[in-house]
């Protein structure tokens, strides 16, 4: 059983690929007496496993189905119906709509669709959907992200976690996050685009969104390649009063 209190710790997050040494966007989330795998990007599956056993997750959240997001819930398919695990019920899994369709067009190798419902319990995110997880409260944001994307809110014991996705600056982040105890906030670009849509943050936009929304402590993750972590940390914690630091892989910190 996982502890009561908040918990968030980093499995991976490295944008678009993963490295070497740090998986693409994931993260677990325990507390409540819960686990919860947020965002399920390329390598984040194996280093799930140090800290528990994918049949006894609670629940599975996916911000938006960019592959750096949400590709190893493909090999979490074949591990909960074709390998060693014995399911006692589909693991819940809060995603964008259309993942089940999503999933089974990749999974599909033949007439008959793949029952991705027998390994998920599939349920569609909307923009202010809320969910109880074990002694957790998960609430979700549309976020912009330029393809449907979503950034969410988990409390437990009056301690609250809120994570950006990956989404330009948005007054649904501001609220979600309003006096949250940790914002963990993408920080992806060197630099807003010129003459296109912003889709993410940067550390500076990072630092702002945890202002607004007046957060304790501001962690930056999903560093794009044009930066380095130490640079987007030290470039947030410029604009940001409060403390500042980079969800590095296999960091663990306590929420509230």
């Amino acid at each position: 059983m996982a502890d009561d209190h908040l918990q968030l710790t980093v499995l991976g997050s490295a944008t678009p690929y993963a490295s070497v040494d740090n998986p693409c966007s994931g993260y677990l989330v325990t507390g409540g007496g819960a686990r919860v795998w947020m965002d399920a990007g390329s390598g984040t599956l194996a280093q799930l496993q140090r800290h528990t056993r994918l049949e006894d997750l609670d629940a599975v959240w996916i911000s938006h189905l960019h592959a750096d997001h949400s590709a190893d819930l493909l090999t979490a398919y074949y591990a909960l119906l074709h390998a060693d695990i014995r399911l006692a019920a589909p693991v819940p899994l809060f995603a964008p709509p259309g993942t089940a369709d999503r999933l089974a067009g990749f999974l599909t190798n033949g007439p008959a669709r793949s029952p991705v419902e027998s390994a998920f319990a599939v349920h569609e995110l909307a923009d202010g959907h809320r969910a109880e997880v074990g002694g957790l409260t998960l609430t979700s944001r549309a976020v912009r992200h330029g393809v449907p994307a979503f950034g969410v809110r988990i409390e437990a014991g009056g301690s609250a976690l809120a994570y950006s996705g990956d989404t330009a600056p948005c007054p649904a982040l501001v609220q979600l996050a309003s006096g949250c105890d940790t914002l963990l906030c993408e920080a992806e670009s060197t630099r807003p685009p010129t003459g296109e849509e912003q889709v993410h943050h940067t550390p500076e936009d990072a630092a702002a969104t945890a202002t607004a929304a007046g957060a304790a402590r501001l962690l930056v993750t999903h560093v794009g390649h044009t930066l380095t972590p130490q640079a987007a940390v030290t470039r947030a914690a410029a604009r940001f009063a409060g403390p500042v630091a980079y969800a590095a892989p296999g960091g663990s910190f306590t929420v509230g």
